[in-house]
């Protein structure tokens, strides 16, 4: 979906701990931390707008699956396209302040679309069903998302912080602990953004 960005391997020096990172589509990014078998409960996430330009920040991490940084933007209402990385193997008690805490209420999924017209209408299923359930007995708005999502087959990862316009100062941080992933993945976005034409009209 990147083109040229989801084959290319890069390596950036930095922290010593922090593997040699390749450039990927960020969709094959969402793949790995779906596939990875990791408890949902333990994955934590942060995301805003970037510092500058179109688009947003996304930094995914797990105590023992590494941390993943992705920037992505809108092509169009339907097209999301964006590039990422793994920038550190594990969340390390340096990164672990950096990212939101069980406490923090937001949660996150990553969907998985049917993969026929039989599972859809079974995913349905279950949906409506969930959706009754949670109705006749109120429970709090996490457990019905965490219901709702397996009933789509999409765990519920949490938790999060997201701001949609605006940036967490832990995406600063995050950016500075990984300058050069950061001016990479940028300078690699930017070359998507162009190649589309949509920065056109953008401030």
């Amino acid at each position: 979906m990147c083109g040229h960005a989801g084959t290319d391997t890069l390596t950036i020096l930095g922290r010593q701990h922090r593997p040699d990172m390749r450039v990927r589509s960020w969709q094959d990014i969402l793949e790995d931390v779906a596939e990875s078998g990791a408890d949902p409960d333990d994955w934590r996430a942060i995301a805003g707008r970037r510092a500058d330009g179109v688009g947003e920040d996304l930094y995914l991490g797990h105590p023992t699956v590494g941390l993943y940084h992705l920037k992505t933007y809108a092509k169009n209402p339907y097209d999301l396209r964006g590039v990422g990385t793994r920038v550190a193997r594990k969340v390390d008690d340096e990164l672990e302040p950096l990212l939101p805490n069980r406490g923090d209420a937001g949660r996150f999924a990553i969907q998985t679309p049917p993969e026929d017209e039989s599972q859809a209408e079974s995913m349905a299923k279950r949906l409506e069903e969930t959706i009754k359930v949670h109705a006749e007995a109120p429970t709090s708005p996490d457990d019905l998302f965490a219901d709702v999502m397996d009933a789509v087959e999409s765990p519920a990862y949490g938790p999060m912080d997201f701001e949609l316009s605006d940036r967490p100062d832990r995406l600063d941080d995050l950016s500075n602990t990984f300058e050069d992933a950061e001016e990479l993945l940028d300078a690699e976005l930017d070359d998507l953004i162009e190649d589309d034409e949509v920065d056109r009209g953008f401030y």
